[in-house]
C-alpha cells in the first residue's frame, strides 16, 4: 500500500514511517522543513513539501496514495489561544483529507485521545468528550469516522496522554520539561490520579494494524499501560534528575491543566482482542528510566 502520512516526523508519526516500511509499504509524507525532509529521507520515505495548512498540498497527497495516516498536529500549546488555533489547523486539515478520499473505500486513520469516564477505565465504545479544552479535536474526529457512510474506510486510533519512546514524550514528557525548568519534579492534585500510556513503537502497530483491517467508522485504543499514577510518575522524573518531588497548582501547566489533573484511566481490551495488537515494548515507568540527567 503507498500510504500518505502527515506528522511524520514526531514522536509517534516516526515511530509509524517505520512501521509502514518495515511491513513492506511505501510512504509519502508531508514534510514542512528541509530538516523534517531530510529525516524522512534518511528513513526511506519520500517527501511532500508543504504544512499542514496547505489544503491543496494535502489534497494532492490524498490523490496519489492507496491510505492516508493524519499524525500532525500544530507545536504551539502553550496557552488557551495556541491551543485553540493548532485544533483548528488540525480539524481543517483532517476534513480535506477526509473529503479527498469520498466514495474511493480507501482507509484514512487519524488520531484522538482516549476519552475519561468517572470511576472506571474508558473503553473503545465510550464516546469522546465534546466539552473541554480539546473538545474539537473530537467534533473533527466524529466527522471524519462519520464518512464511513460515504464510502471512507475512516478509523481513528485512540492515544494515551503519554506516548514515550526512551522516556520521552506525551504528558510525561512535559511533566519532564516542567522539572527541568523549574527545578521540582511536580504533579497536579494529590498525585493518585492515572494516565494511560503507551510505548511510541507499539503505538505504530496499531497504526498500521488499523490501515490495513480495521472496519469503516471504528475506534480502537493504543493504550499499553491502563493507568499510572501521576505521583509515580513524577517520583521517576525527579529521581532521575535529582529534584524534589512536590505537588504543584495545576495551573503551572497552562491550558493542560485540567486534563493532567483527571483520573482517566482506559482499556484496550477489546482493541487486543479484535486486531491481534500485543504491546511488547518497555512500560512508561521503565522507559522513564531513560531519561538523562
Amino acid at each position: 500500500m503507498h500510504v500518505f502520512v502527515t506528522g511524520g516526523t514526531g514522536t509517534i508519526g516516526s515511530a509509524v514511517v517505520a512501521e509502514l516500511l518495515a511491513a513492506g509499504h511505501t510512504v509519502l509524507a508531508l514534510a514542512r522543513s528541509d530538516k523534517s525532509a531530510q529525516a524522512l529521507t534518511d528513513a526511506g520515505a519520500q517527501v511532500l513539501r508543504g504544512q499542514l495548512a496547505d489544503l491543496d498540498v494535502l489534497r494532492a497527497g490524498a490523490a496519489q496514495a492507496d491510505g492516508v495516516i493524519s499524525l500532525a498536529f500544530g507545536s504551539d500549546y502553550g496557552t488557551d489561544e495556541a491551543l485553540a488555533r493548532s485544533i483548528a489547523e488540525e480539524s481543517a486539515a483532517m476534513a480535506t483529507l477526509g473529503e479527498a478520499l469520498v466514495g474511493s473505500d480507501r482507509p484514512i486513520v487519524t488520531v484522538s485521545g482516549t476519552p475519561w469516564v468517572p470511576g472506571r477505565a474508558s473503553t473503545e465504545a465510550d464516546p469522546l468528550p465534546l466539552e473541554g479544552p480539546v473538545a474539537g479535536r473530537a467534533r473533527s474526529v466524529n466527522a471524519l469516522l462519520d464518512l464511513a457512510s460515504r464510502g471512507v474506510r475512516a478509523t481513528a486510533v485512540r492515544m494515551p496522554r503519554t506516548v514515550h519512546n526512551e522516556g520521552k514524550g506525551g504528558f510525561a514528557g512535559l511533566l519532564t520539561e516542567q522539572a527541568r525548568r523549574t527545578g521540582v519534579a511536580g504533579y497536579p492534585g494529590d498525585g493518585t490520579q492515572r494516565w494511560p500510556a503507551v510505548h511510541a513503537l507499539d503505538a505504530a502497530v496499531l497504526f498500521r494494524l488499523a490501515l490495513e483491517s480495521a472496519p469503516a467508522g471504528t475506534a480502537w485504543h493504543a493504550v499499553a499501560d491502563e493507568g499510572d499514577a501521576v505521583r509515580d510518575i513524577a517520583t521517576v522524573i525527579g529521581r532521575r534528575l535529582g529534584l524534589p518531588v512536590e505537588p504543584v497548582p495545576q495551573e503551572n501547566f497552562g491550558p493542560f491543566g485540567p486534563i493532567f489533573a483527571m483520573d482517566q484511566p482506559a482499556s484496550s481490551a477489546h482493541t487486543r482482542e479484535a486486531l491481534g495488537w500485543e504491546p511488547q515494548h518497555p512500560s512508561l515507568l521503565d522507559d522513564l528510566g531513560n531519561i538523562q540527567p
